[in-house]
């Protein structure tokens, strides 16, 4: 029989099951499973230091651990010293986790940090766009993937420049835009008054003038009186400009087309948008100032919008006009950017000239294809517009204007018996040209020839004597350039072409009806296959000769020229 004593007895309670701490298995975290027993001879953790003094590590109770941690359902049932010490578990476990980490991917990370804080303390958030950054470690210690960025690309402002944020408010330093080597400030030294009937006046000597700074202020009104500018020759531009407002388009583009009168047989929105531009900004405006400014904003939106990646411009152009079209295009950014320095047209502008480099051709110059053949003229344009750009602080090649140099030899006649003492053929091989003689002549000033070089003054004495400025005869193509190689040069070959150019000009713009302010296409070398627009901007451009571009030559240099032709 059992004792009823030994029944009323109370079984003693199993002894307490404890969970196994984490342990590593070949350089891994193991992670005890519930219900996993600890032997009794088992070592428990060492004490965890916390900010209440050293505290042993607590037994875990069986209905709160799931993987070694604390269940989310009896969190806050836990002594404050349990939850101290699992913080100090999960700050020590991202202490391990970093340390294990490879240098250069903690290094890269801090960086980034730093960049993005910096990015966005002086960054206006209209200016920085997305970004997004993804950082990953794989569970190998060694193995890592690095970081991927996603930025989404500047967009151009909606509103007019005065409207958007300043340079001031960006923060950005406004560039400063250097004179060239080849284009020679004013003189400090005194004219000699002969010489100073045709040459700017001494007020403008002393300073480090960068070849657009004359197309506004005290200064545009100087170089006209000095050059030979008139009231007549403003008030053409005046009427030119305004005819050209009014044909402006919605998308704010011009059209060779129309829709006005006798336009272009073909259309390249491209090319009229730039030639246009190039009238307005030769007078003094840009889309951050002037009487045309919100004319030139409309502008320069759509005409930055034709740009793709590898910065080309012209892909609608015919054929045998893209390449006029994006030199064309090329410069009114490049002269944009240089009279403004706003920052956002700077990429378009550079993509541009990134281009043209590029797109050389091995002869040296460059045609209607990429890399393939040369003409002087479609080369005369990419010339321009790169020294536009250089100018302007953009980084150019300086190999481009080497090798084009060379091509220029290729095509200069120079022969005695040739009907000019110096001239300058369309392609290799070909009789010169009047047009190509002026085209030639003004890209050697442009690439640093001085005034008294063998061939400079011979060849422009051709054009002035056996081709003056005739209107029975137009072609303002070779007007537009004669007219530049001659201001740049200056002196009495200067005046001689002018006294007939700003009288002749105006006299045949067009003062009534529709088309008041243009030029007439009929009876031009060219117009009839350009039309309207192209006559009428290419006549502008001669009108603002005087203050459009700083002369190459100095004063003093075409003074002393003269002198010793006298002599």
């Amino acid at each position: 029989m059992q004792d009823v004593s030994q029944l009323d007895a109370v079984t003693p309670p199993p002894t307490p099951v404890r969970v196994l701490p984490p342990r590593v298995v070949k350089g891994r975290r193991k992670m005890a499973t519930v219900g996993e027993p600890v032997g009794e001879n088992a070592v428990l953790p060492p004490p965890i230091a916390t900010a209440r003094g050293v505290v042993n590590r607590p037994k875990a109770d069986r209905s709160q651990l799931v993987r070694g941690d604390v269940s989310v359902a009896h969190a806050e049932e836990q002594p404050k010293e349990k939850i101290s010490v699992i913080a100090w578990r999960v700050i020590a476990r991202m202490q391990k986790k970093v340390s294990e980490a490879p240098e250069w991917l903690v290094s890269l990370v801090f960086h980034v940090i730093v960049l993005l804080v910096l990015a966005l303390i002086t960054t206006s958030p209209a200016v920085v766009g997305r970004i997004v950054l993804t950082v990953e470690q794989g569970e190998n210690e060694i193995t890592t993937e690095l970081a991927e960025f996603s930025l989404d690309p500047v967009e151009v402002p909606d509103t007019p420049s005065e409207e958007s944020p300043s340079e001031t408010e960006l923060e950005i330093e406004p560039i400063q835009i250097e004179t060239p080597v080849s284009f020679a400030s004013i003189s400090p030294k005194v004219v000699t008054e002969e010489a100073s009937v045709n040459l700017p006046s001494t007020d403008l000597a002393g300073e480090s003038l960068n070849m657009f700074a004359g197309r506004t202020g005290s200064r545009k009104q100087e170089l006209l009186k000095a050059f030979g500018g008139t009231v007549e020759t403003e008030d053409a531009v005046a009427l030119g400009l305004d005819w050209l407002r009014r044909n402006q388009l919605k998308d704010g583009s011009w059209s060779l087309v129309g829709p006005y009168a006798h336009g272009s047989r073909s259309e390249n929105q491209v090319s009229a948008t730039a030639m246009a531009m190039l009238a307005f900004m030769g007078a003094g405006s840009t889309h951050r100032g002037g009487q045309y400014q919100k004319v030139l904003w409309r502008a320069v939106r759509w005409l930055v919008k034709q740009q793709d990646r590898d910065g080309f411009m012209a892909a609608r152009a015919g054929d045998h006009e893209k390449m006029y079209s994006q030199a064309q295009a090329m410069i009114a950014l490049c002269e944009l950017y240089a009279m403004t320095g706003d920052s956002w047209i700077r990429p378009y502008a550079q993509a541009s000239c990134n281009f043209a480099c590029a797109a050389q051709s091995p002869q040296g110059g460059w045609r209607y294809r990429p890399r393939f053949d040369s003409d002087t003229s479609v080369s005369g344009w990419f010339l321009v517009g790169l020294k536009s750009g250089e100018a302007a602080g953009l980084e150019v090649d300086r190999y481009v204007f080497l090798r084009f140099d060379e091509y220029l030899n290729s095509v200069q006649a120079d022969r005695a018996n040739d009907y000019y003492a110096v001239g300058y053929s369309y392609q290799v091989g070909h009789a010169a040209s009047p047009s190509m003689t002026a085209e030639g002549l003004l890209c050697r000033q442009y690439l640093g020839w001085h005034r008294n070089m063998p061939g400079m003054r011979s060849g422009l004495i051709s054009l002035v004597q056996n081709h003056p400025m005739n209107p029975r005869e137009r072609d303002v193509y070779y007007w537009y350039y004669a007219t530049q190689a001659l201001h740049h040069y200056g002196g009495p070959l200067w005046t001689q072409w002018n006294d007939k150019m700003k009288v002749d000009l105006p006299t045949a713009q067009t003062r009534r009806g529709a088309e008041r302010g243009s030029w007439s296409p009929e009876g031009d070398a060219w117009g009839i296959y350009a039309g309207r627009l192209y006559t009428t901007c290419l006549s502008l451009y001669c009108l603002e000769v005087y203050y459009r571009h700083m002369p190459i030559y100095s004063p003093l240099e075409v003074a002393e020229a003269e002198e010793l032709d006298e002599a």
